[in-house]
């Protein structure tokens, strides 16, 4: 018996929402979901009615989307112009521009029309100058609606006649391909040496870091600390320069003095894990270094903190001694940083390694990035992980924490909270599926105490395994800054976090490639080599990925 019609089943509001999340717009949904509210964007999104963006241009336009982006740099230079704005107001000038090859005949009306989105308050950073791809700018939310829907104006006699010369219907070219949020990233040792086997590396292969170059991107480094001084571990090969990110420099002199200020430490800490050298007896000894003091927080009784001083004797090295390393500066604080440093940061990577041409910087560490909202991209797709990829396939290895949002609070059935471990919660940019994911375990007993609880843990939103090693991660002794210390006295310090755990597998890439030289430019090689040498811990695969990193197996594989 055939079934009449039924009646309409009403929609759920998840599926509504699923639905909305899925339609396809040329503003990215992070982007979106912020631009719905109309009060002011929230903390650290831009000033009132205005919103840090980062626009990525149309690869279809014509000339590329390198011609796409001159051609918005060139209608914000009419809008300057047009309210009158001298040099110093705008740092784009001061860079110097020049219209890329390729770039099509776009009359001056249209330049002049696209110019009338900005008001008040827009902004292109000179930093954007760094990307070929990209433009990071500040906008309102009605100059992000114009941009998102303008299109490249179409011949007149085209126009009027309703088809191309080659008999096709005209086809609108937008200008952007997709308008993301300027999204915030945040910041995610001698035990820890033994753990990874660096010791025995250093002295059965003398695998030290010799002649290799590594980025770290972070809060800067601390250029007065003698750890970096001992091996000369700041200073850089001809063409290569220190640069800060967190504020547009034309000056490449001052540009590279700031990023060697550090005034958070986080960055400082990280370097030294990687790299350097502080010892008081021996050889190589420290320069006017009579004493290491090693700070630390205790637990009382009645379960309040204190900070604990204690001197050590001995010599604390990082993970690849004589590796030398960039510093790129993206966070000006612990807290504050913009996501389009990052990008800017990458993109000097690329340049100075003439895109893959001639690699004069071998690896990166990130010890930083941002909480993943599978609503805004999907996994491993956002503008941070496909640079990323990028990135490593120009031959640089990228090293990334994983992030330590790995427990939290549940709601039992009840309503009573519950603290637990949460899965997928892996940070971009350690969703790339060609960086190296890094979540952290215990300093000098993983085998015992396994996974550290706060690592984040997988696997990503769309299936795949990460982390895919772990390293120590806990309780980490590095350096501390430099600034007020006693003459004679070295301070370092502990800290925790992924964020530790990550320099300690770019200090063991960077050994291993001073002594196994073929794979240098050969990132997934390296990738793969380090995963099939990891020590299994008996954990759960989306907790501790392949495993521990073992740099003296790795050696012995090849």
């Amino acid at each position: 018996m055939a079934r009449g019609p039924q009646p309409a089943r009403p929609r759920r509001k998840s599926e509504g929402n699923i639905q909305e999340n899925l339609v396809k717009t040329r503003i990215g949904g992070d982007l979106s979901s912020f631009m719905k509210d109309k009060t002011d964007p929230p903390k650290g999104m831009g000033k009132a009615k205005h919103f840090d963006v980062i626009i990525e241009f149309n690869r279809d336009f014509p000339g590329g989307g390198t011609a796409a982006r001159q051609l918005l740099f060139e209608a914000f230079l009419l809008y300057l112009n047009r309210i009158g704005a001298t040099d110093e107001s705008n740092n784009l000038w001061r860079f110097g521009m020049s219209p890329p090859l390729g770039m099509p005949a776009v009359s001056e009306d249209s330049k002049l029309d696209l110019s009338q989105m900005f008001s008040n308050g827009s902004r292109i950073a000179a930093k954007s100058l760094w990307t070929d791809s990209y433009a990071f700018a500040t906008l309102t939310r009605e100059a992000i609606d114009r941009l998102s829907s303008w299109t490249m104006p179409q011949k007149d006699d085209d126009k009027n006649k309703g088809e191309t010369k080659s008999g096709s219907k005209n086809k609108k070219i937008p200008l952007v391909y997709k308008i993301w949020c300027d999204h915030q990233i945040k910041r995610c040792v001698y035990e820890s040496v033994r753990t990874i086997k660096c010791d025995a590396a250093h002295a059965s292969f003398a695998a030290s870091g010799k002649g290799i170059v590594w980025a770290v991107a972070d809060t800067g480094i601390d250029g007065t600390h003698p750890h970096f001084k001992t091996l000369r571990t700041l200073d850089l090969p001809d063409g290569l320069f220190h640069r800060d990110f967190t504020a547009d420099n034309p000056d490449p002199a001052v540009a590279s003095a700031a990023a060697l200020i550090d005034n958070a430490g986080h960055g400082t800490h990280v370097a030294g894990i990687i790299a350097g050298r502080t010892s008081v007896l021996d050889e190589p000894k420290t320069d006017a270094v009579k004493k290491i003091c090693v700070k630390s927080e205790v637990r009382n009784e009645n379960g309040t903190k204190s900070t604990v001083k204690d001197t050590h004797d001995g010599v604390i090295t990082g993970m690849a001694p004589h590796c030398k390393l960039l510093s790129l500066k993206v966070l000006a604080n612990e807290k504050q940083g913009k996501l389009s440093n990052l990008l800017a940061a990458i993109g000097y990577v690329q340049r100075s390694n003439d895109y893959g041409r001639n690699i004069k910087i071998h690896g990166i560490n990130l010890s930083l990035g941002y909480p993943f909202d599978p609503v805004w991209f999907a996994a491993g797709q956002s503008p941070l992980c496909v640079e990323v990829d990028r990135l490593v396939r120009s031959g640089v290895c990228v090293v990334v924490a994983a992030g330590n949002a790995g427990y939290g609070t549940v709601t039992q059935f009840s309503g009573a909270p519950e603290r637990a471990a949460h899965s997928g919660t892996i940070m971009d940019p350690g969703n790339a599926a060609l960086a190296i994911t890094v979540g952290s375990t215990h300093r000098d007993m993983p085998h015992t105490y396994g996974v550290s609880y706060f690592s984040s843990k997988g696997p990503t939103a769309d299936g795949r395994m990460k982390p895919d090693l772990v390293a120590p991660g806990e309780r980490i002794i590095s350096c501390a800054l430099y600034n007020g210390a006693k003459s004679g006295e070295v301070p370092f310090r502990e800290d925790t976090g992924t964020s530790m755990a990550t320099p300690h597998v770019s200090g063991a890439i960077a050994a291993f490639l001073s002594v196994r030289r073929e794979f240098l430019g050969q990132p997934e090689r390296v990738k793969e080599i380090f995963i099939g040498a990891a020590t299994d811990l008996k954990r759960r695969p989306e907790f501790q990925g392949a495993g521990l990193l073992d740099l003296m197996r790795t050696l012995q594989a090849v």
